[in-house]
């Protein structure tokens, strides 16, 4: 019986080795953005999800980090379940830049290619998005 498995398994390790291997297809970075967005941000913590995120807020995110130094910290991302936000789309981020005053990360993420939502809360987190172009303090 273990022969007929060691048999059986090095068939089907043989078969998948010579199986044609599919070329890897690289992706072209999209025009709007010009920064690498690989390491643009990093998460406030593990529950923070920021996978979906779309290209354009990427580039957003990594306009700030180029401007300001410092990448910036996204304390929220997508949240499915909060109503008619950006947030529920994965289309905004809440972010804070350690070091860099407020102002200067809502300087930053005007002149960002794509930007939509700006705003700003009392204690120190900057909310931007995608959607439509608006700006707004919550103090």
């Amino acid at each position: 019986m273990r022969t007929l498995f060691r048999v059986a398994l090095g068939c089907v390790l043989s078969i998948g080795l010579l199986s044609p291997v599919e070329a890897v297809e690289t992706k072209k970075r999209p025009f709007f953005m010009k920064h690498d967005t690989t390491v643009a941000y990093t998460l406030q913590r593990v529950s923070v999800r920021a996978s979906c995120f779309p290209d354009e807020l990427k580039g957003i995110l990594a306009h700030i980090a180029k401007k300001t130094g410092k990448k910036p910290i996204v304390t929220s991302g997508h949240r499915p379940r909060s109503g008619k936000s950006q947030h529920s789309h994965c289309f905004a981020a809440d972010i804070r830049v350690p070091g860099v005053p407020e102002k200067q990360i809502v300087a930053a993420a005007r002149t960002a290619p794509g930007i939509g939502g700006i705003g700003r809360y009392c204690n120190g987190i900057v909310h931007v998005d995608i959607g439509p172009k608006r700006t707004w303090t919550y103090c």
